[in-house]
C-alpha cells in the first residue's frame, strides 16, 4: 500500500510517498504563509502525481489555516482516489523525529500557539504521552518543562528566558511519518487546534 503524507501545520509545507515503510519520495519547504499556493503543486510533482492508497494528514495543532489547508486538500483527494484517510498529531510527528535524531528518555515538544503562547506535550520515547497537551504562555511552559529536553518551532520563547535549556529548533516533516506506529496515524482527519478559536459567537439578549 502507498501512502501520501501531507503536512501544514507550520511555516512548513512537505509531503511524502511512503511504500513499505520507506520513503520514496519528498518535498519540504518553509512557504510561510503559502500552504495554499503550495500544497497542491507539490504533491502533483511527486511521482504518478502523488496518487496512493492511503493518505494521511497532520491534523494539528498549529497554524489554523495550515491544518485547515492540509486536511481540506487530503478531503479532497480522497474523494477523487477513492483513498482511505486519517490523521496524525503535529506534536507526536515533532517528537518521533526529535527522538530518532538523539534518544532520550523523553522529551517535550513546544510549538508555536499564537497570541504568545506555545503548545505543549511531553512525550516518553515509546511516543505514549507523558502529560496532555496544552496551551501555556511561555514562563507557565518553562516551569512545566521539568528539566526535560525541548524540541519544535516554539522552543525560541524559552530560550528567551533561560538559555541553559536544551532545546532544538525544529519543524515538522511529512517524512518523519515513517517514525510514527500505526496508532498514532490513525486519527479521524479533523483540526486538532489545542486553544479556543479567537472568535466567539455573540449571545443574545
Amino acid at each position: 500500500m502507498r501512502t501520501l503524507v501531507i503536512e501544514t501545520s507550520t511555516t512548513a509545507c512537505s509531503v511524502a510517498l511512503i511504500e513499505s515503510g520507506a520513503v520514496i519520495a519528498h518535498t519540504h519547504e518553509v512557504v510561510g504563509r503559502g500552504h495554499a499556493e503550495r500544497l497542491i503543486p507539490m504533491i502533483a510533482e511527486l511521482p504518478e502525481g502523488g496518487r496512493a492508497d492511503r493518505i494521511i494528514v497532520d491534523c494539528g495543532p498549529g497554524s489554523f489555516t495550515g491544518v485547515r489547508v492540509g486536511i481540506a486538500a487530503a478531503r479532497g483527494l480522497a474523494l477523487g482516489w477513492s483513498a482511505e484517510i486519517a490523521g496524525f498529531s503535529s506534536l507526536s510527528l515533532i517528537a518521533a523525529a526529535g527522538f530518532a535524531a538523539r534518544p532520550t528518555h523523553d522529551i517535550a515538544v513546544i510549538m508555536e500557539g499564537g497570541h504568545g503562547e506555545v503548545f505543549m506535550q511531553a512525550f516518553s520515547a515509546d511516543l505514549s504521552p507523558r502529560s496532555d497537551m496544552v496551551s501555556l504562555k511561555p514562563d507557565a511552559a518553562l516551569a512545566a518543562l521539568a528539566g526535560r529536553r525541548a524540541v519544535g518551532n516554539g522552543v525560541r520563547w524559552l530560550a528567551a528566558l533561560d538559555d541553559s535549556l536544551d532545546l532544538t529548533e525544529a519543524l515538522p516533516d511529512a517524512a518523519s511519518a515513517t517514525l510514527l506506529p500505526a496508532t498514532l496515524t490513525a486519527l479521524a482527519p479533523s483540526p486538532i487546534y489545542g486553544r479556543a478559536p479567537d472568535a466567539k459567537p455573540s449571545v443574545s439578549k
